[in-house]
């Protein structure tokens, strides 16, 4: 197995084990290895794939609740819905989901400790699916999806998702600073794809922006920690080097509040 598919068994039979631990309604995905999601109770007061206080704040937040209806983009390898459609952040592999379960958490904040860690002004409210504006040499704009803007700061969430994606050369050469910002000839690429295209468009994202960029990913994603270190080391500008950062969930984890801590813990193997 790859990073991504052990990743991927290992927190499918975690959160087997939690869901049949604390009776949380679930299914099993086909194929090999399954992946568990999760259903809403029927009142919608709890969800097995968050922790109950988190999925309250969630609930009563407009902005923060239009993000649990994005749809399952592989919901045909899962059973019959009763509800209509699975929702992506219902899967136990979805980064989504676990990127709001740490940051909807009520008090996540409250010693100031992971403010500090991820180097964002106090008082930051994190908002989800941000559409930041990314030049393009046309004079418009990529109105690309950042997973979330904190602040000043830009975050783009991993987990079990295979890398971070390529695009055709033709594309990327698109963004109007793209040779300003980056080494070409340096960057991992093919003969017509940049790979890691994700982290590309989302450093020049924060470089229009003025704002910081940093990923998150599990600490057993060697792969992925390897793919940030080929393009950030291609990045021309010191001052934009230096605003970028990866960290784990396994660093942010220690900032926590013990019960959310437990909480990875027992459902992702995050310690």
């Amino acid at each position: 197995m790859n990073c991504a598919s052990l990743l991927r068994y290992e927190l499918g039979y975690q959160a087997e084990v939690y869901a049949r631990k604390h009776a949380l309604p679930h299914c099993l995905s086909y194929g090999q290895p399954p992946t568990v999601c999760f259903e809403p109770y029927d009142d919608d007061t709890r969800h097995g794939n968050f922790l109950p206080t988190t999925y309250t704040a969630i609930r009563k937040d407009s902005g923060w609740r239009r993000r649990l209806e994005k749809v399952h983009a592989q919901g045909r390898s899962l059973p019959r819905n009763e509800r209509g459609m699975w929702r992506e952040l219902d899967s136990c592999a979805s980064s989504d989901a676990l990127l709001m379960n740490v940051f909807c958490y009520p008090r996540v904040f409250g010693d100031g400790r992971l403010y500090s860690l991820l180097d964002v002004e106090a008082e930051a409210r994190p908002n989800f699916g941000f559409r930041a504006r990314v030049p393009l040499v046309n004079g418009r704009f990529d109105r690309t999806e950042v997973d979330m803007r904190l602040g000043s700061l830009l975050i783009e969430a991993k987990l079990t998702e295979g890398d971070f994606q390529q695009a055709p050369k033709v594309i990327v050469s698109s963004y109007r600073d793209f040779s300003q910002v980056f080494n070409c000839e340096e960057l991992p690429q093919t003969s017509n794809h940049y790979l890691s295209y994700q982290l590309i468009r989302n450093i020049l994202a924060a470089q229009a922006s003025h704002c910081s960029f940093c990923v998150l990913m599990d600490a057993r994603r060697s792969d992925l920690i390897e793919a940030w270190y080929a393009v950030i080391r291609c990045v021309s500008p010191v001052d934009l080097r230096l605003r970028c950062k990866i960290l784990t969930w396994q660093d942010v984890a220690r900032m926590l509040p013990k019960p959310l801590r437990g909480f990875l813990a027992e459902k992702y193997g995050i310690e």
